[in-house]
């Protein structure tokens, strides 16, 4: 079980969350094919009217793809298969509201996920950080999705600094990325009352207020996300590369949280 789904029917709301947090939740193939049949399940359910999705444990909502996930790459520098282009929401065609309850490390691939909800809660200890750069990797995708969530110049930080800096919970709240935090403990339970609140509501109008809000941006969306293939392609370092720079990880300073 590589993720958990729990239904409150009675509230019209489902917790939908990352279970590995012994791999501080990253995403394996399977963790990325059930989140992609998670959120088209969701679609059909008429008793779920809004989500909360989160990560097990505290120590880290997700850190993106993990690390011992095998993915054959095509020859072509114009192309590039990403499993996880589908875990998001939005990919699946999920209308309605999702609330991400963050709960520590935010990080990488965490951000398709991030991307594609409407709001995020975070804990007062989670931080979020883009450690491409420092393993010889284009952000691409996350960089795309974060510099329509934040301000140009802090998602370009992030994503340029990679695991030097992290970005502070309370940061991420003064800049907008973050809409509330919460105490460690009563992260959940803000989460869900925020989606309580939503799936209370007429559900019509909720779908199509958030569809609304995505047709905002969805055209910029698109077209910045189709050059992240051939952008990663080109600037990406070689596989082996890339494993020595990460193999040297613990050697490199503690990062710096602002």
């Amino acid at each position: 079980m590589t993720l958990r789904v729990e239904r409150d029917e009675a509230a019209g709301v489902a917790v939908v969350t990352l279970d590995r947090e012994r791999r501080h939740n990253a995403i394996d193939l399977a963790t990325a094919a059930a989140l992609t049949a998670t959120w088209r399940e969701l679609r059909h359910d008429d008793e779920i009217r809004a989500v909360v999705l989160t990560g097990s444990g505290e120590a880290a909502f997700c850190t993106g793809i993990d690390r011992d996930v095998c993915v054959p790459q095509p020859s072509s520098p114009y192309s590039v298969d990403d499993p996880l282009q589908a875990v998001g929401p939005k990919a699946a065609d999920l209308w309605k509201p999702v609330v991400a309850a963050v709960n520590g490390m935010a990080c990488g691939g965490a951000f398709y996920l991030l991307g594609e909800s409407e709001f995020l809660i975070a804990s007062r200890t989670a931080t979020f950080f883009d450690p491409h750069t420092s393993y010889g990797m284009v952000s691409a995708y996350e960089a795309v999705y974060m510099a329509q969530r934040m301000p140009f110049g802090e998602a370009a930080r992030m994503s340029l600094m990679g695991t030097a800096e992290r970005l502070s919970a309370q940061r991420a709240y003064e800049i907008g990325l973050v809409s509330e935090l919460a105490a460690p403990g009563e992260l959940l339970e803000a989460a869900l009352r925020a989606a309580r609140t939503l799936a209370s509501f007429p559900t019509e109008a909720v779908q199509g207020t958030v569809r609304a809000l995505w047709s905002a941006k969805q055209a910029a969306l698109q077209q910045a996300l189709a050059q992240a293939p051939a952008l990663i392609a080109l600037g990406n370092l070689p596989p082996d590369r890339q494993t020595a720079l990460f193999a040297d990880r613990r050697t490199t300073p503690e990062p710096r949280v602002r």
